[in-house]
């Protein structure tokens, strides 16, 4: 598993000068690099690259090569203006023209081919690096814009491939970390859920340089009072709804996701099992009992809504979940992360530092002014939110990173987790995916009004 590297502090990205600005860039760049490497190479054979192991995903050499005709289309031929190297590979790296189920039936690069082209790709960035500018009246170039962008997406698809990873079948064959990183749990919050005063708040960004489209711009939005748990529903927590039948019982499931739970047979996250009297989880190629004090993972939104019901709850909204996120009562303004305005190591579970969330009561120093915990890494959090476009949004430099995937199909997912790179989060930064999925690491907290019953 590739090391990971202590990420800069991205929000002043654009204060830099244009060779420390550089200096950055090229380091990201290469640390990225080492991280998709990490995920594919090892004791992988070109079976295992090669191969599809869901049609929820796409073969790791796919992914290998993707990220670095994405760098070329947007790092060379926009960024420098440098000719096509192989544009008759465009389309297959088009996720738009190909979903992930045809993937393994194109002519795609085989791992060698593709190592090679996206190495003759990276030489040409740093080459054509050396002499960018910097211009501050091109949005794409402006603070670097577009060299995060690359990075961010790169640091994303290695998430997919850790998905991947963990759909696979057969033995391990990533490094499992010790737990020695990750910190050991602090003592427990004297409070499961924390209030959150009614009020107006900043929520989006319009001056992060790495943010995308859809976290613009900031607005306000004015929130009725409401509490929100203060740490991630555990896995012994939801071990008691499926006990108390919540399974089994449609009063806690909304109609389609009855159907989907009738209909799929699922009882269960995806990847837990019973064996000799107790539950187990299979965690990339090992099987291990369910330890009761990490958040729930592997749960898709329906599930999460049932649980979510059955405690006298509900998911929070994606504002809800921003304000407690980054909103600072005493300054009036909203944070970067929940805890500041810089990145610091050891607030979060965030990077792949191991392959799993951390345990509650974990990283209490990375707490939001309102005292939440775990706001980032750990698990993606589920919200209740459609996802939509901010009053005033523009897409931006491409509509189908964002806007094709507006509206009522995808729900907001918000926070990281343990598998997110810190330079792919922020307090601002929204997921999506269907209410169906799971394969991805996914958890959630509850929210509710003070009205409702507990």
């Amino acid at each position: 598993m590739a090391p990971m590297s202590s990420p800069s502090p991205a929000h002043d990205i654009g204060a830099r000068d244009e060779d420390a600005l550089k200096e950055l860039i090229a380091g990201e760049l290469g640390a990225v690099r080492d991280r998709s490497f990490g995920l594919t190479t090892g004791v992988l054979t070109e079976d295992d690259l090669t191969a599809q192991v869901s049609p929820l995903m796409s073969p790791l050499v796919w992914d290998l090569a993707h990220v670095g005709n994405y760098e070329e289309l947007w790092l060379l031929r926009a960024a420098a203006g440098r000719e096509p190297m192989r544009p008759e590979i465009d389309h297959l790296y088009d996720a738009f023209e190909h979903p992930r189920a045809e993937r393994p039936a194109l002519p795609l690069l085989r791992p060698e081919e593709a190592r090679s082209y996206i190495g003759t790709v990276r030489a040409k960035v740093l080459d054509s690096l050396a002499s960018a500018r910097f211009d501050t009246a091109n949005p794409l170039m402006s603070g670097g814009f577009v060299y995060g962008m690359v990075v961010q997406h790169e640091h994303m698809h290695d998430e997919t491939m850790l998905a991947t990873h963990q759909l696979r079948k057969g033995a391990p064959v990533l490094l499992d970390p010790a737990a020695e990183p990750l910190q050991k749990p602090a003592e427990a919050s004297p409070v499961d859920e924390v209030f959150i005063e009614a009020g107006p708040f900043q929520m989006g960004t319009s001056d992060d340089p790495w943010a995308y489209d859809n976290e613009r711009p900031v607005h306000i939005v004015d929130l009725p009072a409401y509490y929100i748990d203060v740490e991630p529903v555990t896995n012994a927590a939801y071990l008691a709804f499926m006990e108390a039948g919540g399974y089994d019982d449609p009063r806690w499931w909304d109609p389609a996701g009855w159907e989907w739970r009738t209909s799929t047979g699922k009882r269960a996250p995806a990847f837990w099992s019973r064996a000799g009297g107790q539950w187990v989880r299979r965690r990339f190629g090992r099987t291990e009992p369910v330890p009761p004090g990490e958040p729930v993972q592997h749960v898709c939104w329906y599930e999460a809504a049932a649980y979510a019901r059955w405690a006298g709850k509900r998911l929070p909204t994606e504002a809800e979940w921003e304000k407690a996120a980054r909103w600072d009562p005493a300054t009036q303004r909203s944070r970067r992360y929940p805890w500041g305005e810089v990145y610091e190591e050891g607030r979060a579970n965030l990077g792949q530092r191991t392959l799993r969330p951390s345990e509650t009561g974990s990283y209490a120093s990375g707490a939001s002014a309102y005292g939440v915990r775990r706001l980032l890494g750990d698990v993606w959090e589920w919200t209740s939110s459609d996802f939509h476009g901010y009053p005033g949004f523009r897409s931006f430099p491409y509509k189908e990173y964002s806007e094709v995937f507006f509206g009522p199909d995808y729900k907001v997912l918000r926070g990281g987790s343990w598998a997110t790179h810190p330079l792919a989060i922020r307090g601002s930064f929204r997921n999506w995916d269907y209410p169906i999925r799971r394969q991805i690491f996914s958890g959630f907290r509850c929210a509710r009004t003070p009205e409702e019953a507990r």
